[in-house]
């Protein structure tokens, strides 16, 4: 048995036997909720992009000095890590992320953001909070304000982590870069939720032992070829027939080489080539997005995808100085694992918390999130939970089953959460696993 699976199972014992009371979290949460949802408010209406996050940044990190917290700022280039230590104990870390979407909102929201930036991408856009990160921040401010009032009932070391660039995938990484678990205590355990659009009633929550979200690659083919007139193909090398068998041979590694009961997604999500109806060009660009859980697993997608690559061009009868180039971004955004020991715990306790009708076990997905980089700087030492909190709306659940139409999905313009649900539950589902990890000797 792993130390930390130990020293979780000690502290998972004492919490059974002393549980936080809930109507006491709750009394103090209801008070703090129409301070919250000004804060969700303002947050929403001024989102920024990913390692733009200045003034969130510089407004939460006010909030957690004014609590008391030991607040340090531009950890990762935006990021601010706050420490509360309480006494001897075990250290768990709460983490938010702070970033927006380049996305034009829709909402219809009286408080809608009508901010524009010029991303990376250099077209300028409008920004919104399109994932719900605005609830994230809202809900993290008020685990906070509960811990502190209830500092008497738990013994430890509070590490709270507001995170930059979670949309990009590279956030997490930068702020452990930069010295999270060196010049900040390490964690035993970390915890964050994020909204979702389920089909579910707002405020559930719903949990996933073991792989939670998955690898998230992004893969560039470069495909050459030989130009040349549209009325004489047979003296070119077509690159835009290549890269159509390519993507076409592509879907075979996932049903052909991976395992049926091993998920696996390559999706090609942009073809570029040529620019004039007669003219066949000498390039063809493929975009793809490959999703993995295990490392195993990616590792067998990727060289399946070196591998078709090269033998499409090789039956195309392409010269070896012209084979397709493959480029695998990095850093990449790894696979989120809930360690499901630690999980199973956790959503038990949430179940006698919340009853049975609010919390449940949920399918994992093929989205990312990069929360995993948390437990896999340090697996032995780290377990690790992150849950789902949905925000879908009555209304947008009975326009579903009346009606049939489908609900908005995070990142689209139309995503418009039931903000008080999630922003109350993320609060005292997390202040009160954090008392229960870190309960007070003798309580």
């Amino acid at each position: 048995m792993s130390k930390s699976i130990s020293t979780g199972l000690a502290a998972i014992a004492v919490m059974l036997a002393s549980p936080v009371s809930a109507n006491d979290l709750r009394a103090d949460l209801e008070g703090d909720m129409p301070e919250l949802m000004e804060l969700y408010r303002d947050l929403h209406a001024n989102p920024e992009l990913s390692f733009e996050e200045h003034e969130t940044a510089a407004k939460l990190a006010k909030r957690m000095r004014a609590l008391g917290f030991e607040v340090t700022e531009n950890v990762g280039k935006t990021g601010v890590v706050s420490v509360m230590k309480n006494g001897e104990g075990p250290t768990v870390l709460l983490r938010a992320d702070m970033d927006g979407l380049p996305v034009v909102e829709q909402t219809g929201l009286p408080f809608a953001s009508k901010v524009t930036a010029t991303p990376a991408s250099g077209v300028t856009t409008g920004v919104m909070h399109a994932c719900g990160h605005d609830t994230h921040m809202a809900g993290f401010i008020g685990a906070a304000q509960l811990l502190v009032k209830h500092k008497d009932e738990w013994q430890g070391t509070l590490v709270m982590v507001l995170q930059p660039a979670e949309e990009i995938g590279l956030g997490a990484l930068a702020m452990i870069e930069d010295g999270l678990y060196t010049r900040f205590p390490k964690p035993d355990y970390a915890l964050a939720f994020h909204d979702a659009a389920a089909p579910a009633p707002a405020g559930t929550i719903g949990y996933t032992p073991g792989y939670a979200l998955a690898n998230v690659d992004s893969v560039d083919i470069d495909v050459k070829g030989v130009g040349g007139h549209g009325a004489y193909p047979h003296t070119t090398k077509d690159p835009i027939v290549l890269a159509s068998a390519i993507v076409m041979k592509l879907q075979t590694v996932v049903s052909r080489d991976s395992s049926p009961l091993d998920p696996a997604v390559i999706t090609v999500g942009s073809f570029h080539s040529g620019a004039k109806h007669n003219i066949i060009s000498d390039e063809a660009k493929l975009q793809l997005t490959v999703r993995s859980y295990s490392d195993e697993s990616r590792q067998l997608l990727l060289d399946g995808i070196r591998r078709v690559a090269r033998g499409e061009a090789i039956a195309a009868g392409v010269p070896e100085e012209l084979m397709p180039e493959v480029t695998v971004e990095d850093p990449y955004t790894p696979s989120t694992f809930n360690d499901p020991e630690f999980t199973g715990e956790v959503a038990s306790k949430f179940t006698q918390r919340f009853g049975e009708d609010r919390v449940m076990e949920w399918p994992a997905v093929m989205g990312g999130e990069d929360f995993s980089q948390f437990r896999r700087a340090a697996p032995e030492d780290v377990d690790s939970m992150i849950f789902w909190i949905s925000g879908t709306t009555q209304s947008m659940l009975a326009a579903l089953e009346n009606e049939g139409k489908p609900l908005p999905s995070l990142h689209s313009p139309f995503w418009a959460p039931d903000a008080e649900k999630v922003i109350e539950t993320g609060a005292e589902a997390l202040a009160s696993a954090a008392i229960e990890l870190m309960p007070r000797a003798g309580a």
